[in-house]
């Protein structure tokens, strides 16, 4: 049902939702620049190579966050008139959305982790284990959290207005999910960690051909890892402070400020970051290809059809 009022009351909640659109197109514009700048390492190193399921999954993540970022535009967008079963499609699209890229970033992550323990199966079956743990819990949670959230039209002083409001313990299961996901990344962040750090000490015993060889490929790898993580970090901080009931009901501008920064934040974390952490991959391999006239021993770690390191019997 459409809720219409003319009180001056909800002008600051008719402000929040105007400064919260301008940070959505801002998300938007970053998403779209990001591929935009590196649409020709795309078409280098992800149209033109061999399909495997890392290319799906790094073209899935990357075209997404463009209607992504016009779903949540929309939604937040000031005199554009959304019915009530559209508002409520919208926000089920985008939450739903944020769920299945999580667990697609998931799916590279074990792929990743999986190529620098050797291809272990004992580390591979590990980490499936805890990652549909993780993710199961997180869908369920999820949808009990949609439950809980009502979206309606709202026309405030005459300006169409995408309102909603939650109910139960929406706050709570929300931050749930967060806190799961923030336990696979750090997870994920210190197996990565351990094993670079093995490796780098391994290399010492090693050439300095094939020894630089592998422990640049690690490198790249920590390096994009940990500069993901950061990202998560950063936006896992923010979104649990923002879900603070105290902030919830706040429309002053450090509140507009914190959620419009967890917006941008959000976005270059998933769609641009993300991709980025097959795309980086790739590149490594290419140049590594480029400048040897052998193949190399890094068939693997560019996510093809393997995910193992195959070193030659060195490491």
């Amino acid at each position: 049902m459409t809720f219409i009022s003319n009180d001056p009351s909800w002008w600051s909640y008719i402000y929040f939702d105007v400064f919260s659109s301008y940070w959505m197109v801002a998300a938007g514009v970053v998403v779209v620049y990001d591929w935009g700048s590196a649409i020709g390492q795309e078409i280098e190193l992800i149209w033109r190579q061999r399909w495997s399921l890392m290319t799906v999954l790094y073209l899935v993540i990357r075209y997404i966050g463009i209607p992504y970022s016009v779903a949540n535009v929309l939604v937040n967008m000031p005199f554009v008139s959304l019915t009530d079963a559209v508002s409520n499609i919208l926000g089920y699209t985008t939450n739903l959305t944020n769920v299945v890229m999580t667990a697609m970033l998931g799916v590279i992550m074990i792929a990743r982790l999986h190529a620098m323990y050797q291809g272990s199966r004992t580390m591979l079956l590990f980490l499936v284990i805890i990652f549909l743990a993780v993710n199961i819990a997180c869908v369920v949670l999820a949808a009990i959290a949609l439950k809980h959230m009502v979206a309606e039209e709202v026309i405030l002083s005459g300006i169409h207005v995408c309102g909603g409001y939650t109910e139960g313990n929406f706050g709570l299961l929300v931050s749930m999910i967060w806190m799961l996901n923030t336990v696979w990344e750090v997870l994920a962040l210190c197996l990565s960690v351990w094993i670079a750090v093995k490796h780098f000490r391994d290399l010492r015993r090693l050439g300095p051909s094939t020894g630089s060889t592998i422990g640049d490929c690690f490198r790249v790898l920590i390096k994009s890892h940990v500069l993901y993580f950061a990202s998560f970090a950063g936006v896992s901080c923010l979104q649990l402070i923002y879900l603070s009931p105290v902030l919830l009901k706040s429309n002053s501008m450090g509140v507009q400020i914190l959620y419009g920064t967890l917006e941008v934040l959000s976005s270059v974390q998933v769609f641009v970051l993300g991709p980025r952490l097959i795309l980086s991959v790739r590149e490594y391999h290419a140049k590594l290809v480029a400048g040897s006239d052998a193949d190399t021993s890094m068939n693997s770690i560019v996510f093809q059809e393997h995910v193992h390191i195959s070193t030659s019997g060195t490491v």
